[in-house]
């Protein structure tokens, strides 16, 4: 989608284009929207109490002006609501709403004039409210409406419009690859997908095979991956700038490409939109990109660990006692806790980088489910600066996470096992912390490390403020927004 500014909300709009206003309750219309008949009809739905610019409701007003052909008002609530996640959330819902009424050109006028950081949550909002999976959809000729094809924001600052349209450019390939079904991409089509954005961005590259993976010593990955026809496959990707003394972050990635839960099957209700399982491995490929594409002053590392966990005839089984890659062994009590196994390789090798930090993002638990709900992800670290960092980086994105302890010692004791140094889950009782420490045995000491687990919010069915239906590719901008704090 094209995003630019003008400096009056009637510059370069066509016939068939409109005009968004974006109006606060209890005020007025804002200056620069000019007198005359539209205005006074705004100024009436002002005083209208199914309107009266309440937040989240937008207004269609059809035009015969010949400058626009629709006029929408934007509610944002009282002053208090006036907050740049307002503005993208509002802003891509106003997108959607233009899809449907076959709108391409859309002019918008906020309150103020837009400082960087509003005109950057609008640029995202238009971009990401302009995403939609539509590839295996076939829409008829006589259906298809025009789409929107550019926003136009009265007063934007353009280095704002630029980052805003990076980051959520960058959140819509995650999306991308995560709606792909499992029978399209599988551990290695994704593999090979990773391999030509390497080539493509100029990353260095390094993918095993499943002898690689074993000889490495990975069994966790290895076994998860070994019960599919399709066998398991380890990226590292890395972007390197020139120059020295860079800071080197690495984000590691479970890639489940599809996940049945092996032999422990999960039920009909829970096995529907497994192919994003992979969200996490999407979301870490989308940083490693933008990146690159866009030069950042930091050296980044993406460890992207995938498999398909299959109720085959070779799979994993309940009771297996499987040795990871820094030489501790993991007795098996559920397939379906598979995620942890593959991360668990993962972080020891992000560790033998020796990084700055490493972060990584999982579809990991049902239990932070349970916990935070679909709105926010859970933020595990025993690190108060990175703790702080992110949350930061995230109340820039609007992607809300929630840190949640790590350091339960009743729960580290519940993960000690008979038969082997660790047993992979526990009972259903604070499930999202024991896989959090869980992960935490798999990183060297002294490295700050932080988990996202992304269950709830990686997928939905509904569209609201930026999330169209289906995958969501949370946590991409909140990454993003954190290296660029490094730069």
């Amino acid at each position: 989608m094209k995003i630019i500014s003008s400096a009056s909300c009637f510059d370069d709009i066509s016939v068939g284009g409109a005009t968004a206003v974006y109006v606060l309750s209890g005020e007025t219309i804002p200056e620069g929207f000019p007198e005359g008949t539209a205005r006074e009809m705004a100024d009436g739905l002002m005083n209208d109490r199914s309107f009266q610019g309440k937040k989240g409701r937008i207004v269609r007003i059809p035009m015969a002006a010949p400058a626009f052909t629709s006029l929408y008002l934007v509610g944002l609530g009282d002053r208090a609501s006036y907050t740049e996640d307002n503005v993208r959330s509002r802003t891509a819902e106003l997108v959607r709403r233009c899809r449907a009424d076959g709108v391409s050109k859309i002019s918008v006028l906020l309150p103020e004039t837009p400082c960087e950081s509003m005109s950057c949550a609008a640029a995202e909002g238009a971009e990401l409210g302009s995403y939609i999976f539509g590839k295996y959809k076939t829409v008829r000729d006589e259906d298809r409406l025009p789409e929107p094809e550019e926003l136009i924001l009265t007063g934007g600052v353009e280095s704002g419009l630029s980052l805003g349209k990076m980051l959520a450019c960058a959140q819509n390939m995650a999306r991308d690859i995560a709606n792909e079904p499992g029978n399209k991409i599988n551990p290695v089509t994704f593999a090979g997908l990773a391999e030509q954005e390497g080539r493509d961005f100029s990353l260095e590259t390094h993918i095993w095979d499943e002898d690689k993976i074993l000889g490495e010593g990975m069994e966790g990955l290895y076994s998860v991956g070994k019960g599919s026809e399709t066998p398991p496959r380890f990226v590292h990707l890395a972007w390197k700038p020139e120059g020295s003394n860079h800071r080197k972050v690495v984000f590691v990635g479970k890639g489940i490409t599809f996940d049945s839960g092996g032999l422990n099957l999960k039920p009909g209700d829970f096995i529907r939109t497994m192919k994003g399982d992979k969200s996490g491995a999407c979301n870490v490929l989308a940083v490693l990109r933008a990146a690159a594409k866009f030069k950042l002053p930091v050296e980044v590392h993406g460890i992207i660990a995938l498999a398909e966990n299959m109720p085959g005839g070779n799979a994993f089984r309940p009771d297996d006692i499987l040795k990871m890659r820094n030489g501790k062994t993991v007795e098996i009590d559920n397939t379906d806790a598979e995620g942890r196994l593959v991360l668990a390789d993962a972080l020891c090798y992000a560790s033998e980088l020796k990084p700055d930090a490493i972060i990584d993002m999982a579809t990991l638990t049902g239990a932070c489910v349970v916990a935070l709900g679909t709105s926010m992800a859970g933020l595990f670290t025993p690190d108060e600066e990175l703790a702080e960092a992110l949350s930061r980086a995230s109340a820039r994105s609007g992607e809300r996470v929630w840190r949640l302890p790590h350091d339960d010692e009743r729960i580290a004791e519940s993960m000690k096992s008979a038969a082997a140094d660790l047993v992979n889950c526990g009972n259903r009782y604070g499930g999202a912390i024991y896989a959090a420490r869980f992960l935490r045995e798999f990183v060297d000491e002294g490295i700050p490390w932080a988990h996202l687990d992304i269950a709830g919010v990686d997928f939905y069915k509904d569209e609201f403020s930026v999330y169209g239906k289906g995958a969501s590719g949370f946590g991409v901008r909140t990454c993003l927004q954190y290296l660029l704090s490094l730069a």
